[in-house]
């Protein structure tokens, strides 16, 4: 059995014309930018941020921003392509089984739980120690930490219920229909960019232009005493000063944009995917590019990034406020409440994107049918629903956050990679097919998405690598033992397309 057998476009495009068994076409434009939207703005800006500046490239973030932006924007050229010539659920692992074979798809579609699941797991987390400040500390510690987490009072953590929670319940809203779950999306979105706008317009005037001078971290930047006789040292490491941080920074922002693949996913519930994907994709990953550079520029401007290594943390926004913004108390509230709404909607739409990739890779054969089974009532792949909900709710639980969050990235850097490579062999293959919207200037674009995503995967923490590579080398296992074996073009025996 070869292990680069493909999947005929044909063939795909033809089952997915069979509405009455499946997914429901319910989303219109609108609701795929604001579904990108609202899987973009959340963790990254309101955590990252600060972290990307103080530990890398100073007030240089914003330009970190930007290079992550066009490594994206690359890729999302290349996802819009695809995303218009093959509507199907199941974003960069349809893509690639049907350009690059079997093998590929199962590597990508294995990357991509990576990027969704532990995503999401990881964004709970951080949505859980939002709630609890925005509830003075009620929450008791043992309730809201992992067990692998204690208190500077010696506490440990037992369970965090209210990541558990927050799944539970956005879990439910999926399985109940895509539609009210874009509906409610819609809502938060609105609700988390007006706070981001309010920030960014109030912000400005309190910007002191001395926080931005030198804007690059100098070679030669002194080292910071961080208490209890830690000191953080710029000059250890060549991602934390000069050119060299604003690409480490880069790599740590990165996981700030991860959320507009995610619209692909719903290409099978879009009502005109070959005109709204494009608009979608492109459009989420534009308008949040904007609000990501001013909201940078805003937050080193308005308190110094070393503050941000011994402060803040977590909520390093609110410190802004409530440290250099004299009476903008109320505003440090209304960023706990976007902050919160933004993670509410990363979650979902994470959630929503594995469970498409699953229903994808489940009707292919390649793992159980139960992931594929689709609510009589509410066509919605429920029980893919309430097993992820399981695996991500146990991660969300018993996990500290920090063990997911750089995990995401590598996933979604190796699908953004091979989405690059997927254009370019596509347009050798079947050069004749329909294809409503055109990656410009290609093979320039994909490559030049190889390059700048392979070098973000570079400037990434050497033990997230190898992390990602165990991860690599079990999906391989479970490949070569279950999903070879089981996959329907196998049993079909297809010929190559």
């Amino acid at each position: 059995m070869s292990l680069w057998r493909k999947k005929s476009i044909t063939k795909l495009l033809a089952d997915a014309d069979n509405s009455e068994k499946g997914l429901k076409k319910t989303l219109t434009a609108t609701s795929l930018v604001a579904l990108g939207i609202g899987a973009i703005i959340g963790a990254g800006l309101f955590v990252r941020t600060a972290a990307a500046a103080s530990e890398h490239a100073g007030n240089a973030v914003t330009i970190s921003f930007l290079i992550a932006a066009v490594g994206c924007l690359f890729a999302g050229l290349c996802y819009a392509e695809f995303a218009s010539m093959i509507p199907i659920a199941g974003s960069a692992y349809t893509y690639a089984y049907t350009t690059m074979g079997e093998l590929v798809a199962w590597i990508i579609g294995w990357a991509l739980i990576l990027e969704y699941a532990l995503g999401a797991a990881t964004v709970s987390i951080a949505w859980s120690e939002y709630l609890n400040n925005l509830l003075g500390g009620a929450i008791p510690y043992s309730l809201c930490h992992s067990p692998f987490e204690s208190s500077a009072s010696g506490v440990h953590g037992i369970i965090n219920l209210p990541a558990l929670f927050i799944l539970l319940l956005l879990s439910l809203l999926l399985i109940k229909g895509t539609q009210e779950s874009a509906t409610v999306n819609a809502i938060i979105v609105f609700i988390k960019v007006g706070i981001v706008l309010v920030f960014i317009a109030i912000g400005w005037k309190f910007i002191n232009p001395a926080y931005h001078k030198p804007y690059l971290i100098p070679d030669n930047a002194p080292p910071v005493d961080l208490g209890g006789g830690k000191v953080f040292d710029y000059t250890k490491d060549a991602r934390s000063h000069g050119w060299g941080g604003v690409l480490g920074g880069a790599a740590v922002v990165f996981f700030a944009f991860i959320g507009f693949d995610a619209v692909s996913t719903a290409a099978q519930e879009a009502k005109n995917p070959k005109r709204d994907m494009p608009i979608g994709i492109l459009g989420s990953l534009a308008v949040c590019t904007i609000l990501y550079v001013l909201f940078a520029h805003v937050l080193t401007g308005v308190a110094p990034y070393v503050d941000f290594l011994k402060a803040g943390k977590e909520a390093s926004v609110s410190y802004a406020i409530q440290h250099y913004m004299p009476g903008f108390g109320w505003l440090a509230t209304l960023v706990t409440v976007a902050i919160l709404a933004g993670f509410s909607s990363v979650i979902l739409v994470m959630l929503l994107g594995q469970s498409r990739v699953f229903y994808s890779m489940s009707n292919d054969g390649l793992i159980p049918k139960i992931f594929s089974d689709l609510h009589p009532k509410f066509r919605t792949p429920y029980k893919s629903n309430i097993i992820l909900f399981l695996f991500v709710g146990f991660f969300g639980a018993f996990i500290p956050g920090s063990v997911a969050g750089d995990l995401t990235s590598i996933g979604t850097l190796l699908a953004f990679i091979l989405v690059c490579l997927g254009i370019i062999i596509m347009r050798k293959a079947d050069p004749d097919r329909p294809r409503p919207f055109r990656t410009p200037f290609s093979p320039v674009v994909p490559i030049l998405g190889v390059i700048v995503c392979g070098a973000m995967v570079c400037f990434e923490d050497p033990t997230t690598v190898l992390t990602a590579l165990g991860w690599m080398i079990l999906g391989l296992l479970i490949f070569f033992t279950y999903s070879r074996h089981h996959s329907n073009i196998g049993k079909e025996n297809l010929p190559n397309s």
